[in-house]
């Protein structure tokens, strides 16, 4: 069978361990014993597997849109010195929706 870190993830702690156990890896060495978060990353090392969820920005400059909230947050911090409410909502404003622009195209 085919894993991923997302299907391990999933499993419960006695499928993983049977998992270990098919295993003949010095890595998963007493995974009797082990809890699921300590026996995770040690089986999707076994296996060969990245133990961490990749979440992949689809549709849009991921770059671009940080270079644009790094030059709002300096305009933000212009506005607090200089007490201009205006400028720091719209600030705000614009980081927010940067923010939330790379959220929805995040997988």
């Amino acid at each position: 069978m085919e894993y991923t870190w997302e299907k391990l993830h999933k499993m419960r702690v006695v499928e993983l361990r049977e998992i270990a156990a098919s295993l003949d890896s010095e890595e998963v060495q007493g995974y009797s014993q082990l809890r699921k978060e300590d026996l995770l990353p040690k089986l999707c090392h076994a296996l060969g597997i990245e133990d961490h969820a990749h979440h992949e920005v689809v549709g849009v400059n991921k770059t671009a849109i940080k270079q644009e909230i790094r030059k709002w947050k300096v305009e933000r911090d212009r506005a607090l010195e200089e007490k201009d409410k205006k400028k720091l909502h719209r600030a705000r404003k614009e980081i927010h929706h940067l923010k939330v622009k790379l959220r929805k195209a995040t997988r």
